[in-house]
C-alpha cells in the first residue's frame, strides 16, 4: 500500500506538468511502484493468494497503459520506459 507521501513523490516524478495526476505517465510510474511493494510482500507472503490476484491484475492494466502510450505518443513512451526500467 503506497503513502500518501510516496504516492506524491511518485506523481510528482511522472508528471507532465504541474496539475497531472491522470495521465498515462502517471498512472503507469503509480502501478509500478505498487507492483514493486506488492512483490516483495509475497516473497514474504507466498501463499496470499488473494494478494497474487491483484498483482496480477495490475501488471495487466500497467500493460495496457503502456500499449496505449506506445501507440499515441513514441517518445513519451520511450523516455517513461528508460525512466521506470521496465523493459530490459
Amino acid at each position: 500500500m503506497l503513502t500518501t507521501k510516496k504516492k506524491a513523490a511518485v506523481i510528482k516524478g511522472a508528471a507532465i506538468h504541474d496539475t497531472d495526476t491522470g495521465s498515462a505517465d502517471v498512472q503507469i510510474a503509480l502501478l509500478s511502484k505498487q507492483i514493486d511493494e506488492l512483490a516483495k510482500h509475497l516473497k514474504k507472503n507466498p501463499k496470499d493468494v488473494h494478494s497474487r490476484r491483484g498483482l496480477l491484475q495490475m501488471v495487466a492494466d500497467r500493460r495496457a497503459h503502456l500499449r496505449y502510450l506506445e501507440t499515441s505518443d513514441k517518445r513519451r513512451y520511450n523516455a517513461l520506459v528508460k525512466k521506470l526500467g521496465l523493459k530490459k
